[in-house]
């Protein structure tokens, strides 16, 4: 394994979590961002990596790579892969680094299930969610790629299960892919009037407003509107980079907001990068959701993207399995009833250089997501 720290503004990557733009946003926010060139050792294709370091207390620190390295190798060769870089890594990062959490794009695929949406669905917080009685008997395990020693499972940083929409078929295609009450909602919010635009960051306080509501309804993390709002910056200055103009993917952000007799109903965030399209953000208020302006909104942003030159739109995030105990248990429903496959990513492992430190952050680290991601979720959701 040969690799070299190359500038971090030259990372020209297949997915937007790779880009030098996502570096240049994360390190906004307390990340310091490290470029990479490396070439695995049977091939000569020289790729990139982008690694971003956070900083601890007493000189300690912690490297991630989300969605690297970008290559595919078997999966068999998968782990060796992971651990012949961290290996490389180890001598550029420094002294007090802790550990390197991979989060790669590597997964395993599921086909979408059959169309079972004669049970109606009501939306909630940009939702689809049936009666629980109607809901299926839930499945604990599904595929996804598992490493071995001396990798270690980390906590997921990216969401480990996605939907993913085949962008290549026609609209007509797209619509028949879909559960016959998803094609119903977004025709129902056209009749009864609800419109769609990108309206970019002039919308950013409508947004902020309705993800304000969100997070309260449904016990979901909410950045300062100063992270959103730098995110906007950075794509407008990235749109009109070198980079677009040589042809290179760049990153096209994009607020869409769906509104009804002026009043702004819901709200979501997309990105535009290369051949994908990523469903970022989404937040909806607490009036005439009986209007679906969840279905409009994610109708627009794919046709959009579409149009746009983009092949697939990730829905970006869902439960690992169809599970109504689980507390976000609406969100499957609603992004699986748009058709498409369900992608289960290998989620984060850790190669770990300071293994008796490392022991004590991991318990501090499972006792906050425990409190984040289930606790806190179940008291909102009672």
């Amino acid at each position: 394994m040969r690799i070299t720290p190359v500038d971090a503004g030259a990372l020209a990557a297949s997915t937007f979590l790779q880009s030098s733009f996502w570096a240049a946003f994360k390190a906004s926010f307390g990340w310091k961002a490290l470029a990479f060139g490396f070439q695995l050792d049977d091939d000569d294709r020289p790729r990139g990596l982008s690694v971003l370091l956070r900083r601890l207390p007493l000189g300690l620190s912690f490297a991630y790579v989300p969605h690297g390295p970008d290559c595919y190798p078997p999966a068999e060769e998968q782990g060796s892969v992971l651990v012949a870089l961290a290996r490389a890594l180890r001598k550029e990062l420094p002294k007090g680094c802790l550990f390197l959490r991979f989060d790669p794009a590597w997964h395993e695929r599921e086909a979408p299930a059959a169309d079972s949406s004669e049970v109606p669905a009501a939306e909630a917080s940009g939702s689809a969610e049936p009666p629980l009685d109607a809901a299926p008997a839930a499945r604990r395990n599904v595929a996804r790629p598992v490493y071995g020693k001396p990798l270690r499972k980390g906590s997921d940083v990216q969401p480990p299960d996605t939907v993913l929409i085949d962008l290549s078929r026609s609209p007509e295609e797209l619509l028949a892919g879909m559960k016959s009450k998803w094609r119903y909602n977004i025709k129902l919010a056209e009749k009864k009037g609800v419109t769609v635009s990108d309206e970019g960051l002039a919308a950013l306080d409508e947004f902020y407003a309705l993800y304000t509501a969100t997070s309260k309804r449904d016990g979901i993390a909410l950045h300062p509107k100063a992270y959103y709002r730098r995110l906007f910056e950075l794509a407008a200055a990235d749109m009109g980079s070198p980079r677009a103009m040589e042809g290179l993917p760049r990153a096209d952000i994009r607020l869409w907001v769906a509104r009804h007799e002026g009043q702004a109903l819901a709200a979501i965030v997309t990105m535009f990068y290369g051949d994908e399209a990523v469903y970022l953000y989404g937040a909806s208020g607490d009036e005439k959701r009986n209007l679906m302006p969840a279905y409009a909104l994610q109708w627009a942003a794919m046709r959009a993207a579409k149009d746009a030159g983009c092949l697939r739109y990730d829905l970006y995030g869902i439960p690992p399995v169809e599970d109504p105990a689980h507390p976000m248990a609406g969100l499957y429903r609603f992004k699986t009833g748009f058709g498409g496959e369900l992608l289960h990513y290998a989620g984060s492992w850790d190669y770990v250089y300071r293994p008796l430190i490392y022991a004590i952050l991991r318990s501090m680290e499972r006792a906050r997501l425990w409190w984040h991601k289930v606790l806190k979720k179940k008291m909102f959701l009672r």
